[in-house]
């Protein structure tokens, strides 16, 4: 990799999600159109032209789209995905993200110009597999979640021209790097082609069969405990940044999320951004990315197996729920002439609010009578109203989610900052869940 700095490589499910990813620091970012992604929940808020607008932004920055055509197709689809491979190659991305070996040929064939990256999903773990995949001319492999950093060394030692990209936050699977067909069984929504159900973040209740005497028990479980069963918690790597770049190993590191919150790909760019420039100047501080990533709605955090090796790990599933919220909510986002926002959760007068922005911003503090714009010693800035006006000056009493309406900022915020404030229904858990609270 020589002096080449990393590349952060953030998810885009759609047209916004990408502008966010590349303001808040993302060097390129991965998405799709249609059911040939491995995200079809995502991949339905694509279209070919909003997903041409996105790489002519990006290309516009000097920034990468990547292309995912990463599912598995059934021998019915082939046609259809010929005319894809052409379709989507004709909008210019910077590389096709694609699983299947048949698939990699075929968009050799229909797409030569366009370099082909190796999903996750094809699981490579050693430079066997990496050099049969590079005679076939793949440039980057996207190495199974499953691997170790030491494993990621050895395959670039063997094959120092091929890139090598590894994820480092986001949801985790149970099964083998996704490889799982428990959703298909039970719903008939096949993961491997893009429409997993998510059974494993599912509560099941546990029952024990005699088949010799057809009896059925269930199994009384302590409360809360042992009932998601398959629930991973979600990869955090910001902590092991620095060794992952020390490694000179790793040309990418990847945020999983095309589903996840606008605000999800704000803040994990964000706090990567962070990290990445922080080890390069050699002031790299664990504590402020973790501190930023809890603001973000997760499962509990892992270190996955990258550092660790699998049987040395005992904190890699959660037990308890599927689903946590944040430390933070979004109560606003700013609109793209950033003299309003949206409202995204609910917002009163004289409320202080965080105003989290874009790498690199600018923040005027204003007091006016609409409010304040202003920072306060932790050197953050807030924003504060006295007056919450609709874009046509009709005032509110207060103004909730749902509500479509522009509201006026006190004074300029750049497009896509995000107005947060802190989840009280968090902070109670966090002190119950440390003692702090009786039933």
């Amino acid at each position: 990799m020589g002096n080449k700095k990393i590349e952060l490589l953030s998810p885009a499910g759609n047209l916004e999600k990408l502008k966010i990813a590349f303001k808040y620091g993302a060097d390129a970012v991965y998405g799709g159109v249609s059911h040939f992604s491995l995200r079809i929940r995502s991949g339905k808020e694509f279209s070919y032209e909003s997903f041409k607008e996105g790489i002519d932004y990006a290309h516009s920055l000097g920034k990468k789209v990547y292309a995912t055509i990463n599912g598995f197709p059934f021998n019915s689809q082939i046609e259809l995905l010929k005319k894809h491979i052409i379709k989507m190659a004709e909008l210019k991305p910077d590389a096709l993200i694609v699983a299947a070996p048949g698939v990699v040929r075929l968009c050799r064939e229909l797409a030569p110009n366009i370099p082909i990256h190796l999903s996750t999903q094809a699981n490579v773990m050693n430079y066997l597999d990496a050099q049969v995949y590079y005679d076939m001319g793949v440039r980057r492999i996207i190495a199974a979640r499953e691997i170790s950093l030491k494993d990621v060394k050895e395959i670039k030692k063997h094959l120092p021209d091929m890139e090598i990209e590894i994820f480092v936050h986001g949801s985790m699977c149970f099964a083998y790097s996704g490889r799982c067909l428990v959703s298909a069984v039970q719903m008939g929504r096949v993961p491997n082609r893009g429409s997993c159900a998510n059974d494993c973040r599912f509560q099941y209740t546990l029952y024990a069969a005699n088949e010799d005497h057809s009896t059925l028990f269930r199994l009384e479980e302590e409360p809360g405990v042992g009932t998601y069963i398959f629930n991973a918690k979600d990869m955090n790597l910001a902590s092991h940044v620095d060794e992952i770049l020390s490694s000179g190993a790793v040309d990418s590191i990847k945020i999983e999320g095309r589903t996840k919150s606008p605000y999800y790909a704000a803040v994990t760019a964000y706090a990567y951004r962070e990290a990445i420039d922080d080890f390069y100047a050699g002031k790299f501080d664990a504590e402020k990315y973790q501190e930023e990533l809890a603001t973000t709605k997760n499962r509990g955090f892992t270190d996955a197996y990258l550092i660790h090796r699998p049987f040395e790990k005992n904190d890699t599933q959660n037990h308890e729920y599927a689903l946590s919220k944040g430390s933070f909510e979004v109560s606003g986002l700013v609109t793209e002439d950033e003299e309003h926002f949206y409202c995204k959760y609910k917002t009163y007068p004289n409320d202080e609010i965080e105003i989290f922005a874009p790498l690199n911003s600018e923040i005027k503090e204003v007091d006016n009578e609409i409010g304040k714009i202003y920072k306060k010693d932790d050197g953050k800035y807030y924003v504060s109203f006295k007056k919450i006006l609709t874009e046509t000056n009709k005032e509110l009493e207060s103004v909730h989610s749902g509500n479509t309406n522009k509201i006026k900022l006190p004074g300029k915020l750049p497009y896509l900052t995000m107005l947060r404030v802190e989840n009280m229904e968090f902070e109670q858990k966090e002190s119950c869940m440390s003692g702090g609270c009786s039933d």
